[in-house]
């Protein structure tokens, strides 16, 4: 193995191993049901805001914005502004009444605010599907690191990961993952402010720029492994030399392109010359000036896409159980809120480090665009740029440890949602049952991740967004601000919303979506799934106003008083002895 592999490998390793020792001092303060599920909520805005932006900013959002601004430009910056601003939308709807609920979970809620089991049982089923689709590109985002990294076999990474999250969360709960999520936020800032630092500094003194009609340049002789089946473009002629089927043609030696479109075989392998121009992948822009304007590539219905990845961005946000629990642990309303604030700061500036790396992969590792693995732009930044020496090599395990905390971090997050919402709505039993519930709610994404083709972030994580922004984002919208919403209504809202996002999400993993109207609907479905199932919970609850629950004036008089008034109850204080 390498001096750089080591390095990265030491560096992965060291970040568990601070990340347990850290779970280990809240275990020691873990006692009771509300400790493992809520920390007793007493965690204060700062540390809340840290540990919510550390399992936010997960290894397939980092890595994949990164990616999808190296491919697609300015026409990518809408996915940071989505990521961000939805907790604008926690802000201004949901953060304070959500707080005053009392409740521990989604479930909990749908149960507190309309008083149906058969709701609950609905929301318990969507909270693991979001949240098991969500893990899934976590765990492979760690197999990703330690292949492109170090070289050896994704498994280990997604085995190891999905072990010491295991471990973190059995040990504390959401006592325990608090501070270690606090911790890895600001090790992930760290990781990703230096490299964008230092690099940003070398991009200064060097003389290329990206306001060229000109796709592109490889910077070095570059040879390039193609994995799996691409479409490429090219602009103008390129010439390369092969080894392996090329349109259609098997080719060893040198390869002619003339502008178009042209594929090329899993299991090839291609050798560019420094200061060869770079094939794109088709619908992206061709050339660094395409690539700097908004809507200037090829790819049909650009626009409904980019809106519906906003909605899906701005209202996915509320409906991720791993995010809407952190709520819970606020002391108050009034916490929740300033704590939403500090997550939009935190966040949004990471994000800005993330979009710099990824737009100075373009002139780094531009071959990345070649073999479609755009995901591994950040992985790669630091040794393409600083050369493989000790000092990019440093910077590398940084960047590795970052990384590292990123999955680390939200799989946490999602373990503790998933195995609250097990342990409150099926096992229904004491303290023990919730660590069982965390091994539970883990084992089908491991075997997931170890046996399924690893999954494309930049598709992945929006359809997760667009699956939440249609389910639980209605519910919590419509149960906080209207009292007309009746159980009938939002168990059709849910299923209707969360049906069609499913099918969705089923059909763009698995299936080949074509370009067009559909395919575009297939793989960003947030644009008709939100509405249909805004609107087919305010149309049934219309049509079933006498199921609108007896006490839904209370509830929300609960949900939207301030607490000094007392109103504000856990409907299991009674079992935090347990």
């Amino acid at each position: 193995m390498s001096t750089s592999a080591l390095i990265a490998l030491a560096a992965i390793a060291l970040v568990g191993v601070i990340s347990a020792i850290i779970g280990s001092l809240g275990v020691r303060v873990a006692r009771s049901t509300s400790d493992f599920l809520v920390a007793s909520r007493t965690v204060g805005p700062l540390a809340n805001a840290s540990a919510i932006s550390g399992e936010y900013l997960s290894a397939a959002t980092l890595l994949g914005v990164a990616g999808l601004i190296l491919r697609e430009g300015a026409d990518a910056l809408w996915y940071a502004i989505a990521f961000t601003a939805g907790y604008l939308a926690l802000l201004l709807f949901v953060a304070a009444p959500l707080r005053r609920s009392g409740a521990y979970t989604v479930p909990d809620f749908a149960e507190v605010r309309l008083g149906s089991s058969r709701l609950r049982r609905v929301c318990t089923l969507f909270v693991l599907l979001i949240g098991w689709l969500y893990l899934l590109p976590q765990l492979q985002g760690a197999g990703l690191t330690l292949t492109i990294l170090t070289g050896l076999p994704g498994w280990i990474g997604v085995a190891g990961a999905g072990i010491v999250v295991v471990l973190t969360v059995i040990g504390g709960g959401m006592r325990s993952i608090t501070f270690v999520q606090a911790f890895q936020y600001w090790l992930k800032l760290t990781s990703v402010a230096v490299p964008a630092l230092i690099i940003g500094g070398l991009f200064l003194s060097d003389a290329r720029t990206f306001d060229r009609p000109s796709a592109p340049q490889f910077p070095v002789d570059t040879s390039v492994r193609i994995r799996t089946d691409v479409v490429l473009q090219v602009g103008g002629p390129v010439t390369f030399n092969a080894t392996g089927e090329v349109d259609g043609h098997e080719v060893e030696g040198q390869v002619h392109w003339e502008p178009g479109e042209h594929v090329i075989r899993a299991g090839s392998s291609l050798r560019f010359a420094s200061g060869t121009e770079v094939p794109t992948p088709v619908g992206s822009p061709i050339t660094d000036q395409e690539w700097l304007n908004p809507m200037s590539g090829s790819a049909p219905n650009q626009l409904l896409e980019i809106y519906s990845i906003l909605i899906a961005g701005f209202l996915g946000t509320m409906g991720l159980p791993h995010v809407l629990v952190r709520f819970y642990t606020n002391p108050d309303g009034e916490a929740a809120r300033r704590t939403t604030v500090l997550v939009i700061a935190m966040i949004g500036g990471l994000y800005l480090l993330v979009t710099q790396l990824g737009a100075l992969s373009r002139l780094y590792t531009p071959q990345l665009l070649v073999t479609g693995q755009t995901d591994a732009a950040v992985l790669m930044m630091p040794t393409a740029a600083l050369g493989a020496g000790w000092f990019g090599w440093m910077i590398s395990g940084l960047v590795a440890a970052g990384v590292a905390a990123a999955f680390l971090a939200t799989s946490s997050g999602l373990v503790v949602s998933l195995a609250g919402v097990l342990f409150t709505d099926v096992l229904t039993g004491r303290l023990r049952d919730f660590r069982f519930a965390a091994v539970l709610s883990s084992i089908l994404p491991i075997v997931l991740a170890l046996t399924v083709t690893r999954l494309d972030f930049a598709l992945t994580v929006p359809l997760v967004f667009a699956v939440a922004a249609s389910t639980f984002c209605p519910l919590l919208v419509l149960g906080i601000w209207w009292r007309g919403l009746t159980p009938a209504g939002a168990i059709a809202g849910v299923l209707v919303g969360g049906g069609l996002s499913a099918a969705a999400v089923a059909v763009s993993l698995f299936a080949s979506v074509r370009p067009g109207l559909l395919g575009v609907l297939l793989l960003r479905p947030a644009a008709v799934t939100v509405p249909a199932a805004f609107l087919t919970m305010i149309v049934v609850s219309l049509l079933t106003r006498s199921g609108v629950p007896a006490d839904v004036d209370r509830t929300l008089l609960r949900l939207h008083a301030p607490e000094r008034l007392g109103l504000t109850a856990s409907r299991f204080d009674a079992r935090d002895d347990r």
